[in-house]
């Protein structure tokens, strides 16, 4: 992994003429983080509530998937430097876990 097209490194972040600089796997996870959580509302029909949520677990599993993929090496299905298959699949058990965890928290307010 080495220099990017535009001579930054992967751990490296693209910065601007008036210094503020944003890492490019950040919006990529936000983009892919959305269209999971869109996806998944879609598959299930609602939200219940917990979209906010949702959103939130699934951006932070694709960040964190992209990074883990990156360090394992796994380089199955990429987009330029950032690791779309360990994204999806860290940004879904996000999703599965804010999931999970809001129905066994319906059911203990039942009993």
């Amino acid at each position: 992994m080495g220099a990017g097209r535009y001579g930054a490194s992967r751990a490296g972040a693209c910065a601007r003429r008036d210094g503020v600089s944003l890492e490019p796997s950040l919006v990529l996870s936000a983009l892919l983080g959305v269209f999971h959580t869109a996806l998944s509302v879609l598959i299930r029909g609602t939200a219940g509530g917990r979209l906010p949520l949702l959103i939130a677990a699934a951006v932070l599993g694709a960040w964190a998937g992209d990074a883990l993929s990156a360090r394992l090496g796994l380089e199955l299905l990429t987009l330029g430097d950032y690791h779309l298959l360990g994204a999806s699949v860290v940004a879904w058990l996000g999703i599965a876990v804010v999931s999970v965890v809001a129905v066994l928290g319906r059911a203990e307010r039942r009993a």
